[in-house]
């Protein structure tokens, strides 16, 4: 089955998400959420947290690449207690969806929210879908920095990037990179894509992407 196609951003393809243009904040920006029906009756783990929830963009397919972007997220009034605000960038996303990594934010664990550890740690997050979501880096390789602490707050513009290159995948906000690593499992080149997860309303603005 062919997935739904963006009206907003023409030529887009929207897995389980919805997308229209914004310009609330003054600046023009892509509001992403989860579908109504994944918000009210998904299943956490089949439909919802780590999976592929995002708009995949109509640009050239991609292995080595640098994704600079602006997001502003925060919560939906309908969001659960562990929601955190969750947007991010997936990458190398298969022609199926059934294969992509992806970095994303939690800005209601972000260090200027006075949160308390072991959340403060926990700012921006790593993971490979399928086979390594959150929980499962924390379990198995909790050794190794597939999250790190973040200087965000929710509803706030934060510049994330994120470069995958070779075997390699920083982030970073700011200066220096927050997480560097080399990949589980590296996936074949793909292409790009607006990520959210579950009680999240987010914004996405100045979008680059440099083949690198």
């Amino acid at each position: 089955m062919m997935a739904p196609r963006s009206e907003a951003m023409p030529g887009a393809e929207l897995r389980s998400v919805t997308c229209e243009i914004d310009d609330s904040t003054g600046r023009s920006a892509v509001r992403v959420r989860l579908e109504p029906r994944i918000e009210t009756h998904g299943l956490a783990g089949v439909d919802y947290i780590d999976q592929p929830t995002f708009v995949i963009l109509p640009h050239p397919i991609a292995q080595d690449v640098r994704i600079d972007v602006d997001i502003r997220s925060g919560l939906r009034p309908n969001a659960p207690d562990y929601a955190r605000g969750f947007a991010g960038v997936a990458f190398r996303i298969s022609p199926d969806a059934r294969r992509f990594e992806a970095v994303y934010l939690r800005p209601l664990n972000g260090t200027r929210t006075g949160v308390a550890e072991p959340r403060r740690s926990r700012g921006v997050q790593y993971f490979s879908y399928p086979d390594w979501p959150f929980d499962r880096l924390r379990d198995e390789r909790a050794d190794e920095v597939f999250e790190a602490p973040a200087d965000i707050a929710p509803d706030d513009w934060v510049s994330l990037r994120v470069e995958a290159h070779g075997d390699r995948v920083t982030a970073q906000i700011g200066a220096g990179p927050l997480i560097e690593f080399s990949r589980l499992d590296p996936a074949p080149a793909g292409r790009i894509g607006l990520w959210v997860d579950i009680g999240t309303d987010a914004l996405f603005s100045d979008l680059r992407i440099t083949p690198l």
